[in-house]
């Protein structure tokens, strides 16, 4: 197997990659909300940019955001469960909708705003692969409103057999791919627009503007993890100078029994 060195869950590919080609988008977004893709009367990316000088910011988001049929969607890929994903979703649903609000214009104007995850961990105990949240009376599960709609797309539930008409699967495999071959499989199937999206990849991926932006996203995250890791040893040391144990140290910090022994050991000489 030869492991891609970039998937379609690479933030700054997926969002250049759609970008550059909507109509692809048009159509990811189409299965990803099961409607028909002609079914899209209007459709427009809202946030097209991604200046090189926001890739360093480590809150610096690659999501997509597109008016379709007048609902405002916003479309993630999130590879690590950080733990709190779910409150942070439902934070970036609120600011989408909060904005919404035209000028002068009642509330009944704001429109239904959906945030869809694609994300490559297991979020909910269940075993099906998509989850669709709406806000319903506990009881008798009214809804209180249609304009506030999640989903979420758990890529390791994925089946493992997947057939050539399935095209919301075949989309979601896409974007689990982690080797050449599984594009290739797919590809080999001889669906359009499969081939297409599998033809993007590896035009933007051999392009330098990708390799360049890949390369500065890269050093932030890295000066980032540095400057974490920095922070982590800085508080094992105060805590060490407390006489609290190695054990309870390692605990704290998430650095491991062999780096705190060390920190420890350096701080005798000092």
């Amino acid at each position: 197997m030869t492991k891609l060195e970039f998937t379609f869950k690479t933030d700054i590919l997926f969002k250049m990659l759609f970008v550059k080609h909507p109509e692809l988008l048009k159509r990811l977004v189409a299965e990803l909300l099961g409607i028909s893709f002609d079914s899209i009367s209007t459709f427009e990316i809202r946030n097209p940019e991604m200046p090189p000088e926001s890739l360093g910011d480590k809150f610096c988001r690659l999501d997509i955001s597109m008016t379709v049929n007048g609902q405002r969607i916003n479309l993630e890929i999130q590879v690590d469960n950080e733990g709190d994903y779910p409150e942070r979703t439902m934070f970036h649903w609120a600011r989408e909708f909060s904005n919404a609000l035209p000028a002068g214009q009642g509330y009944s104007m704001l429109p239904r705003t959906i945030v869809i995850s694609i994300i490559n961990f297991k979020q909910f105990s269940c075993a099906e692969y998509h989850s669709k949240f709406l806000p319903l009376e506990a009881t008798r599960h009214e809804l209180l409103s249609d304009k506030m709609v999640f989903h979420f797309y758990e890529l390791p539930k994925l089946p493992k057999d997947i057939k050539e008409d399935n095209m919301l699967l075949l989309w979601l495999s896409l974007f689990k791919a982690e080797t050449e071959e599984e594009l290739e499989k797919i590809k080999a199937m001889e669906v359009p627009v499969m081939s297409q999206a599998i033809n993007a990849y590896y035009s933007i991926t051999a392009s330098s503007e990708f390799r360049e932006m890949e390369r500065l996203r890269a050093k932030a995250r890295h000066d980032e993890a540095q400057a974490l890791y920095h922070e982590r040893c800085e508080i094992a040391r105060n805590a060490l100078r407390k006489n609290m144990s190695i054990e309870n140290v390692s605990d704290i910090t998430g650095l491991t029994y062999e780096e705190v022994k060390g920190l420890q050991a350096n701080l005798q000489y000092t």
